[in-house]
C-alpha cells in the first residue's frame, strides 16, 4: 500500500467558471467528505494527483493549506472523455484503523489447459474490506490448467492478511469458456448455396 502526500488548498469559489479556472492552473478542483463532517472544497497539484491515482485505492495524505493532514482513499474521479486530463475528484477521509471497503483489480497468472479456451474477467475488480492504511493494490488468481466450464468464485481467492470480502462468497469471478468452433469454409459455403435456392 502506497501512501503519498499532497499539498492541498481550500476553494472558496465554485461554478464551472471557477472550476475552469483551476484546471488553468493545472490544478484540480476536489472534495474531502466522511465521518459526519462537512464537505471540504479542495484544490490540488494536478500532475501529483494524475501519477498518484496511477496506483489502484492510493492513500493520499492531504497537507491542507499548510495547516491540517487527513488521510484520503480516492471515490470518484472524474476525466474528460476526449482528453483524459483530471476534471474532479472525490476524496473519502479515513482514518489509520479504520475499515473500509474498495474494489481491488483482479490480476491473473498461469495457462488455461489446451484447447483454444477463453477466460471471461465476470469481475474486473473484487469488492474487500480492509484497513485504510494496508489496502492492497490487487489480488493474483492462478488459472494454471483450468478447463471450459471451470469458474473461480470470490472464496477460492485468497486476500491478504486482515483484508474480507466485500461480496458474496459464491459470487463467480472468473469462467473459462469454450473455445468455439469455427465452421470450416466448404460448410460455410454449402449453408450460402442452401439459403440462396
Amino acid at each position: 500500500m502506497s501512501e503519498v502526500k499532497l499539498a492541498a488548498e481550500t476553494r472558496t469559489e465554485f461554478g464551472k467558471g471557477a472550476a475552469r479556472r483551476v484546471r488553468r492552473d493545472n490544478k484540480v478542483p476536489g472534495v474531502l467528505y466522511g465521518h459526519g463532517s462537512q464537505p471540504l472544497h479542495l484544490t490540488l497539484p494536478g500532475h501529483e494527483l494524475l501519477m498518484a491515482l496511477r496506483t489502484p485505492n492510493v492513500l493520499i495524505s492531504l497537507d491542507i493549506d499548510g495547516k491540517a493532514n487527513e488521510l484520503a482513499i480516492p471515490k470518484a474521479v472524474q476525466r474528460d472523455p476526449l482528453k483524459g486530463f483530471l476534471e474532479h475528484v472525490d476524496l473519502l477521509l479515513v482514518k489509520r484503523g479504520e475499515k473500509v471497503t474498495v474494489e481491488v483489480p483482479v490480476h491473473t497468472e498461469g495457462e488455461l489447459a489446451p484447447g483454444g479456451n477463453l477466460l471471461e474477467h465476470v469481475l474486473n475488480a473484487l469488492p474487500i474490506e480492509a484497513e485504510a492504511t494496508h489496502i492492497p493494490e490487487s489480488v493474483t488468481v492462478s488459472v494454471e490448467g483450468l478447463e471450459a466450464g471451470a469458474s473461480v468464485l470470490a472464496k477460492d481467492i485468497t486476500l491478504p492478511a486482515g483484508a474480507t470480502l466485500a461480496v458474496e462468497e459464491d459470487a463467480v469471478v472468473l469462467q473459462v469458456l469454450a473455445a468455439q468452433a469455427e465452421e470450416s469454409a466448404g460448410e460455410a459455403a454449402e449453408g450460402e448455396e442452401a439459403a440462396e435456392a
